[in-house]
């Protein structure tokens, strides 16, 4: 299956695989293994490496550096910063070496984004519109809309679609209002 012509890859790029969708573009120096999926609109930043089993949705933006591997899952409209890495084996040995069926899968949800140098441990969810502040490490799941920070990460607040953090009302100055359903689960927006 030849790739749409409106996708571009730079000369020095590396995309192997024929699953990317229109008007991608993939820079210098990327690597897009065979078997990954990328969907359309994406940005795929230099030296930015999308293994074998990951799978990207639409209009997601992958800063230069980043890593995604087999198992990782991320939804439409994410951001993922410079230098974030995610895992796929949670306890990596090499004369134990674990076959991939073993691999935990993770999953970012639609309009998630993550900050630069985030290293996010295998197994977790990151929910919808959720925000993992620069140099954080994910060990647990991030409920949607939550803002987490540190190491290991912490929810510090909770942040609205458009990105400014929520008040105690959980009514944004942009009008948009939400609920907590449960800490676990996060905010869901209201009227949805």
């Amino acid at each position: 299956m030849p790739r749409d012509p409106s996708v571009f890859v730079h000369d020095k790029a590396l995309c192997e695989s024929e699953h990317v969708g229109a008007r991608t573009r993939v820079w210098a120096f990327a690597h897009i293994m065979p078997g990954a999926i990328v969907g359309a609109d994406c940005n795929v930043g230099d030296h930015a490496f999308i293994e074998t089993g990951a799978r990207v949705g639409d209009r997601v933006i992958v800063k230069n550096n980043a890593l995604i591997w087999d198992k990782v899952t991320l939804e439409d409209d994410v951001f993922v910063g410079p230098n974030a890495v995610f895992t796929n084996d949670f306890i990596p040995r090499v004369a134990f070496k674990n076959p991939p069926e073993k691999f935990l899968s993770t999953l970012v949800r639609r309009g998630a984004s993550i900050g630069a140098n985030v290293t996010i441990v295998c197994g977790v969810t990151i929910g919808e519109q959720a925000f993992v502040g620069a140099g954080s490490v994910v060990v647990r799941d991030v409920p949607a809309h939550a803002m987490v920070v540190g190491n290991p990460a912490r929810r510090i607040g909770w942040l609205c679609a458009c990105g400014q953090k929520l008040p105690a009302t959980l009514v944004c100055p942009c009008g948009r209002a939400y609920q907590l359903v449960d800490m676990t689960a996060g905010l869901t927006p209201l009227g949805a």
